[in-house]
């Protein structure tokens, strides 16, 4: 057991080491903010996938109220790192300009935790793999998020369990690849709805679900419009195409039968 006699706020909390992670490779003051909102950034992503994956085992064991907790702190999070983008706002265009080369080929693209975190959802896309070839175990926690059930697979195991026809395919499929829209998905959640009196857990489940959805959904608007604040039209770092691509994944849903259903209530 760890002596906790001589403990102190900093120890405790590793604030040398924290505080020194912070390396700006210009003598531009903006470079420091940069940093620390997307070092911000990847620890609140790191929670999120401890939450999700606490969330995924009590799902898996049918201790659906239990894990609410868990699913209510990631849209908090999320609504957090939304905010931030306001911080990284006030840094304006010519700000930014004065230090981006020094970005050279990085990018926010590049984020493992980022992609785990939309494989964790559902969102499976392997070609991000690629950008982790220099950290094997950034890489192999991808890949595991990436070939295992993603928390909507284990939602739609669930209803399955609790007496809903779910067809074959979605129970059995290829867990490495996006889950596509099944009609029998929506026809028992589309139930779930129709009585949430009845089904309340499962209810309750999946509107905490909808609520990662939507949080990420403006999450991303916001991330889209940060960019465009800053750069406007201009390539993104690493290569991307900047806003074009950003607008792109605004569609995207982990969860889509649970948006389609609303349009049948």
């Amino acid at each position: 057991m760890t002596d906790t006699s001589t403990m102190t706020y900093a120890r405790y909390l590793a604030l040398d080491t924290l505080l020194d992670a912070q390396h700006p490779q210009s003598g531009e003051d903006d470079e420091m903010l940069f940093i620390i909102i997307h070092q911000t950034k990847e620890l609140w992503l790191k929670q999120m996938i401890r939450e999700l994956r606490l969330a995924k085992r009590q799902i898996q064991k049918d201790a659906l109220v239990p894990a609410y907790k868990a699913l209510a702190r990631v849209s908090r999070i999320q609504a957090v790192m939304t905010l931030s983008w306001d911080v990284l706002s006030t840094m304006t265009p010519s700000d930014y300009s004065r230090f981006r080369h020094v970005l050279g080929p990085s990018s926010g693209f590049q984020s493992d935790q980022f992609r785990t975190v939309e494989y964790l959802l559902g969102l499976k896309d392997k070609g991000f793999l690629k950008y982790q070839d220099d950290r094997p175990e950034a890489q192999a926690a991808m890949q595991a998020a990436l070939t295992e059930p993603s928390i909507w697979d284990e939602a739609i195991a669930a209803v399955a369990r609790a007496g809903f026809d779910i067809s074959e395919d979605s129970l059995s499929r290829d867990f490495g690849t996006s889950h596509s829209p099944c009609p029998s998905v929506e026809k028992a959640f589309l139930q779930v709805y129709r009585n949430p009196e009845k089904y309340w857990e499962l209810y309750q489940l999946a509107e905490k679900l909808v609520d990662l959805d939507d949080a990420m959904a403006t999450w991303r608007h916001k991330h889209v419009l940060t960019v465009e604040r800053i750069i406007g039209g201009k390539m993104g770092t690493g290569g991307t195409a900047g806003v074009s691509y950003l607008q792109s994944t605004l569609p995207k849903r982990a969860f889509p039968e649970l948006w389609s259903l609303r349009t049948q209530l």
